[in-house]
């Protein structure tokens, strides 16, 4: 068995021991809980209900309203009456009391169609509602992908680190051995147990920020900050993306390019409704009271009538202020605002599209060449450490083999992690919502 093979062995024991006892999250599982947990979605979801509920011609205006009316008045008075004969009837304390009940429907049943913008306007909003709520969800996946794959390409780094400890310790060990039978100096040993020290203190600010990025996916995760758990370890990046394909599906379902095509439609109606004010409104009208009245004092002394009343009332504006008019300038006005947003939001989204469809290309290309590097690195420090052990190198030949390794490993993992990040990006932009 060669160094190199005992020292990655000695590693995934070492690794093995130190994380079985953890949780091994997916990035499923890791979504699966966001969706249910966190706290922005569920807001988001209770709007968007909100906006459904709304949806409703009662809403809009479209039904009558029925009310039920009591009125009760009661009044005690000094009151005298002089009649036609000359005669005056007077008496302190007089009561005087009504009672007045009744149900009363009122319904509009024309306004000049503004009840069947609103009713349509309503709809709109709706739409706008979920696809509030879709962009809510889109971005937080791509939130807790992008932490998670970051766990990932730290954890690699993490083990990268912990792998040239080993070595590291190895060469202490080789280093001590050797002075030991006067073939090192004690500079060689000292110069060791440095290296060895730096890459533990790298080691421990690698694990530090892992640490904290732990806390941060919990946290979006809505769950115990404190929670334990450990990523898989392997990054795949989908390599088959095509920016035409990707083009033509931001158009169709990029959420707020959508959301904004929902706002200027939401806009047109409201121009409908504010036109509608140049039509007549007729209403219908019809209820049942009842009204009794007791007096101590007159004529009659109670009196008592119940029975139907119904009528309409018709209302054309004929002129307002000239608020008519500035209200339908105002209101095109919007709709003309909104229509050049949304060509803003294309051309936006189609330079945010290349832009990052050129990086993606970029970052594959890396991983390519950093697979390369990796291999040549592992390669080099194989040799490197047979020749050190019989002693035909100097450390620092060594130590440059080793660091040139590490370093490898790490930009490999990062170039993975950049390529992924690009991904998601395009796939975001694109109103994607997938795992893969």
């Amino acid at each position: 068995m060669t160094q190199l093979k005992f020292i990655i062995i000695s590693f995934l024991f070492l690794g093995f021991n130190h994380v079985k006892a953890q949780e091994i999250i997916t990035l499923e599982s890791a979504v699966k809980l966001a969706l249910e947990n966190n706290y922005e979605i569920k807001i988001a979801s209770n709007n968007s209900l909100i906006a459904t509920t709304n949806v409703a011609i009662g809403n809009a205006g479209m039904l009558p309203t029925v009310a039920a009316t009591i009125t009760a008045n009661n009044r005690v008075q000094n009151s005298s009456q002089t009649l036609q004969s000359g005669i005056v009837n007077s008496l302190d304390n007089a009561k005087n009391n009504s009672l007045n009940y009744g149900v009363n429907l009122d319904w509009t049943v024309f306004d000049g169609f503004k009840m069947f913008a609103k009713f349509d306007q309503l709809k709109e909003l709706q739409k706008l509602g979920e696809t509030q709520l879709k962009q809510i969800i889109l971005t937080k996946i791509s939130d807790v992908t992008t932490t998670y794959f970051d766990l990932v390409q730290q954890q690699q780094q993490l083990k990268a680190l912990d792998s040239t400890i080993v070595i590291s310790n190895q060469r202490l060990a080789l280093a001590q051995n050797r002075f030991v039978i006067g073939k090192a100096s004690k500079l060689e040993v000292l110069n060791a147990q440095v290296d060895l020290n730096t890459d533990q203190v790298a080691f421990l600010k690698q694990k530090e920020l892992y640490t904290n990025t732990k806390i941060m996916m919990n946290q979006i995760l809505a769950r115990d900050t404190k929670t334990d758990f450990k990523v898989i370890d392997t990054i795949q990046v989908d390599s088959a993306l095509e920016l035409n394909e990707l083009g033509a599906l931001a158009q169709k379902q990029n959420p707020q390019l959508v959301a904004q095509v929902i706002s200027n439609k939401v806009a047109e109606l409201q121009l409908k409704q504010v036109k509608a004010n140049r039509y007549p409104t007729v209403r219908l009208n019809t209820g049942y009271n009842l009204t009794e009245t007791q007096a101590s004092l007159g004529f009659a002394t109670a009196t008592s009538a119940k029975g139907f009343n119904y009528g309409f009332s018709a209302a054309l504006p004929i002129f307002d202020g000239l608020a008519q008019n500035r209200n339908e300038k105002i209101a095109q006005l919007q709709i003309d605002n909104s229509r050049l947003t949304i060509d803003q939001q294309k051309l936006a989204l189609e330079s945010q599209l290349a832009m990052s469809y050129r990086t993606y290309l970029t970052n594959l290309e890396l991983i390519q060449l950093e697979d390369k590097n990796e291999a040549i690195a592992k390669q080099n420090l194989a040799i490197t450490l047979d020749k050190f052990k019989i002693g035909t190198i100097t450390t620092l030949e060594f130590r440059t083999a080793q660091l040139n390794y590490v370093n490898a490993k790490v930009r490999n993992s990062n170039a993975q992690f950049q390529a992924k990040l690009s991904e998601i990006a395009l796939k975001e932009l694109a109103g994607i919502i997938n795992l893969n």
